[in-house]
C-alpha cells in the first residue's frame, strides 16, 4: 500500500512564499514521476509542476519563474516553493505520484489561499 501525504498549506498574501511538502511512503519500487496539481473551487484541477526521475522539470505557462518543484536525494519526497504568490493560485493543491509496477496514487491536498 501507497501513501502519499502532502503539507504546508495556509494562508500567505499576495506577493508571499510558501513551500509544500509531499512524503511518499509504502511499499514502493520505482517513482518515475512526481507532480503537483491544483483545482480551485468551481475550476477542473490543473498540472502546476512535474519532475522525472531524471529531474528534468515541467512547469504550467502560469507559474514559470515562481515556483520551482525539487525532490529530495531518496526520491520520497517532492517539494514545491512558490514565490511571488497571487490570488489566482488560491487553490487546494494535491501531490500525484506514478509507481513504477504499481500504478497513479494522489494525496488528501492541502489548502493555499492568496489574499489580503
Amino acid at each position: 500500500q501507497v501513501q502519499v501525504v502532502e503539507s504546508g498549506g495556509g494562508l500567505v498574501q499576495p506577493g508571499g512564499s510558501l513551500r509544500l511538502s509531499c512524503t511518499v511512503s509504502g511499499n514502493i519500487f520505482t517513482i518515475f514521476l512526481m507532480a503537483w496539481y491544483r483545482q480551485a473551487p468551481g475550476k477542473q484541477r490543473e498540472l502546476v509542476a512535474e519532475i522525472t526521475r531524471i529531474g528534468s522539470p515541467n512547469y504550467a505557462d502560469s507559474v514559470k519563474g515562481r515556483f520551482t518543484i525539487s525532490r529530495d536525494s531518496a526520491e520520497r519526497t517532492v517539494y514545491l516553493q512558490m514565490n511571488d504568490l497571487k490570488p489566482e493560485d488560491t487553490a487546494v493543491y494535491y501531490c500525484k505520484v506514478n509507481v513504477q509496477m504499481s500504478g497513479t496514487y494522489w494525496g488528501q491536498g492541502t489548502q493555499v489561499t492568496v489574499s489580503s
